[in-house]
């Protein structure tokens, strides 16, 4: 694979004077073209994750220059307040070669990421780019955007037809052994249709979702430390706010990694609750309906329990689908999340007074 090749096909200004691999996604492989003035990303999609990649394009090309005009409308800096894609010299919004597909974007300079919230204050402000986002595209027509991962955050779905599905073919002793994780998430079946349903009836609105909210997903300003961009957009779809709130929320406010093995140091947060709902009301708190707010607490149960039972899920089929360090790493990770969803619902009450007092 001739990286410069691939980055001399895209319009970048000035020429490729190098190109290198950068970073450690899992999903896609990454490069940085250096280009003089300017330096720019470049993406290998990874289409056994994303088959639609026509449909992946449009999506993050149409809000990406959304986000651009609304910006650029408020006076803000658009090459640094939003992703900046760019299409190939023939006017393309990827490129294809027999390597696979590529597309480009600019590099945000003086920026920086955070893989876990150290602080309060540094959860708070991530909650308000994602606030922000939401804001920013609460006039969007979400329903034209592609859908291209169906039914990704629709719960009921991945336990009728992902979880049920294995925990029929599963050994009768995989069975055994997490049948206490089994009943919790069974006991739990009818509050998992509770978000979709509220989409279906009208009752509340279809939003671009980010659907992937973790920390290390929004570029923070080198200098102030003040957040910059919501990035790594390939999951932008149709969905619920309550989605992205929720799965933050899950990500953010746990004491311990979604892989500690030792329960007792999986607890939830109050405070990062609080710090994180702050952040994206502050923003965000205008455009979202009563509904909507009333559901922010019951959010961050829901999308924990739907990756601890993908989690279990994938244990039940033999750890085909997320990556592991060792034969029981899916279900020591359902384990960690399911007490987590255990403690969220006997903080529900709490969290429900802290929505309503922001």
């Amino acid at each position: 694979m001739d990286i410069i090749k691939i980055a001399e096909a895209f319009d970048f200004k000035g020429d490729v004077l190098s190109a290198k691999e950068f970073g450690s996604g899992h999903i896609n492989s990454t490069f940085i073209a250096d280009c003089g003035e300017n330096k720019y990303v470049i993406q290998r999609i990874n289409d056994n994750v994303f088959k639609d990649v026509d449909g992946l394009m449009n999506n993050v090309f149409s809000v990406t220059d959304y986000l651009k005009n609304i910006i650029g409308k408020s006076g803000g800096d658009s090459e640094r307040e939003t992703l900046n894609f760019i299409r190939t010299k023939d006017g393309k919004k990827y490129f294809s070669t027999p390597d696979g597909f590529f597309r480009a974007y600019l590099f945000v300079k003086n920026s920086v990421c955070f893989d876990s919230a150290d602080t309060p204050e540094l959860f708070k402000k991530s909650g308000a780019a994602f606030g922000r986002f939401q804001k920013m595209l609460g006039d969007f027509p979400a329903e034209t955007l592609t859908e291209t991962i169906p039914h990704f955050h629709d719960t009921y779905y991945r336990f009728e037809n992902e979880f049920l599905p294995a925990l029929e073919k599963a050994d009768s002793k995989i069975k055994e052994e997490c049948k206490s994780e089994i009943e919790f998430i069974k006991s739990r079946s009818d509050r998992m249709k509770k978000i979709t349903s509220l989409i279906e009836k009208g009752e509340i609105p279809l939003r671009v979702t980010h659907n992937d909210t973790k920390l290390n997903n929004v570029l923070f300003d080198e200098k102030t430390g003040e957040s910059l961009a919501v990035i790594d957009l390939d999951t932008v779809m149709p969905g619920s706010a309550l989605y992205d709130f929720g799965d933050s929320i899950r990500f953010g406010a746990s004491s311990a990694a979604e892989d500690e093995a030792d329960l007792t140091k999986v607890n939830f947060s109050l405070e990062y609750f609080k710090v994180y709902t702050e952040g994206f009301l502050s923003e965000a708190g205008d455009i979202l309906t009563k509904a909507e707010k009333e559901n922010l607490a019951f959010s961050a149960i829901l999308m924990t329990l739907e990756c601890g039972m993908r989690f279990l899920t994938d244990y039940l089929n033999g750890n085909v689908y997320f990556k592991v360090d060792y034969p029981e790493h899916n279900l020591i990770r359902a384990k960690n999340q399911l007490k987590l969803v255990s403690d969220m619902e006997k903080s529900l009450s709490k969290t429900k007074e802290i929505v309503n007092e922001i």
